[in-house]
């Protein structure tokens, strides 16, 4: 009875560890996060599931064309998922189906051939804000509508892409 009770105690302090490390590595490192919505699209899909790295920011800030995941603006309950275009100090500049960023044409080799933008838009950024995009750029509610991005409601970077199990995709930091 005596044996039974150490290897059940055994257990429990496995467990117990299991579920710490579990809670920290979620907390402090890394969650998981499930895309709903097209505005990622193709590059995203309704269902895929991402692991968000939530402590590269820890060292640096956000670099364009990395996908971040952060909180709503309008509702902070809720997360979006969008692509990075312009950085703090920098100007926006959307004319019909051109990116400009200080006056210079962005390429974005990560869009489909024909991707529309829509839209004419110009913003000044702040030291403390991003200006995202959704790569579905007709289907994405992102800084055209609601404006830029402040750094805090950054929450980290997408680093892998593990559902479905035919497309996963380990994805690399910008370079900084």
């Amino acid at each position: 009875m005596k044996q039974f009770f150490l290897s059940l105690l055994e257990v429990l302090e496995v467990l117990l560890v299991a579920l710490i490390s579990i809670y920290l590595i979620y907390t402090f490192i890394a969650q998981p996060f499930m895309v709903q919505g097209a505005s990622m699209e193709p590059t995203f899909y309704t269902g895929d599931y991402l692991v968000v790295d939530e402590v590269t920011y820890l060292f640096r800030e956000p670099v364009r064309g990395e996908i971040v995941v952060f909180r709503n603006p309008a509702n902070p309950e809720e997360f979006y998922i969008k692509r990075i275009i312009g950085l703090p100090g920098e100007t926006v500049d959307i004319r019909g189906d051109e990116l400009l960023i200080d006056g210079i044409e962005v390429g974005e080799d990560y869009l489909p051939s024909g991707a529309g933008i829509r839209g004419e838009f110009k913003t000044e950024l702040d030291d403390n804000h991003y200006y995202v995009m959704g790569d579905n750029r007709l289907r994405s509610s992102d800084s055209r509508d609601w404006g830029p991005l402040s750094r805090e409601a950054i929450i980290g970077t997408v680093r892998l892409r593990f559902w479905p199990l035919g497309h996963i995709e380990l994805f690399k930091l910008a370079d900084a």
